[in-house]
């Protein structure tokens, strides 16, 4: 059964959770254009027909196909996805794994800790969004520096909470602006 109206209000309360994030993260304009593609209808229609509420809609899909195609339109668009940050080496001849450029694994953090809310609802702490990191943590799913600059974010959040946590990614920001 397809839950049009309950995917869309999912997607769009996420989305507003990313931007208000990205502007406590100084990445604002950035923020405004997060996961327009999910409006799409390669992507809003099998998010309303496998829409659960509890987590994503794709990890439904892969169940019943093998893969998500929406997943597969959605991480070619959107450089905040470690996925989208992979490339054919011409020395090695092997498809790896790309550094992301700071405002991206900003704004991947924003969407993480947004996703882990909508997600969790009341019973969200700050150690879920490092929790989610722990099932792709040192499996080479994205460059090291992305990990470990990812990993640093996550453990400051869990540690030392939001007000800091954001304070310094934006000082960061600030910084890469100069």
């Amino acid at each position: 059964m397809a839950h049009p109206i309950k995917h869309f209000r999912t997607i769009t309360k996420h989305r507003h959770k990313v931007i208000a994030n990205c502007l406590r993260a100084g990445i604002f304009r950035q923020g405004l254009f997060h996961d327009l593609s999910k409006y799409s209808p390669t992507e809003f229609i099998p998010g309303a027909k496998y829409y659960q509420g509890t987590r994503s809609p794709n990890e439904k899909e892969r169940e019943e196909y093998g893969f998500s195609n929406a997943w597969m339109h959605h991480k070619g668009r959107n450089r905040h996805h470690y996925e989208y940050w992979n490339d054919y080496n011409p020395k090695t001849k092997q498809i790896e794994n790309v550094e992301m450029p700071l405002r991206y694994v900003t704004e991947m953090f924003c969407d993480r800790v947004a996703a882990s809310k909508i997600y969790n609802g009341k019973s969200y702490k700050d150690s879920d969004p490092y929790t989610y990191f722990l099932r792709i943590k040192g499996k080479n799913r994205m460059h090291p520096n992305t990990e470990a600059l990812l990993d640093k974010l996550l453990v400051m959040l869990m540690e030392k909470g939001e007000k800091e946590t954001f304070a310094y990614i934006k000082s960061l920001n600030i910084k890469r602006r100069k």
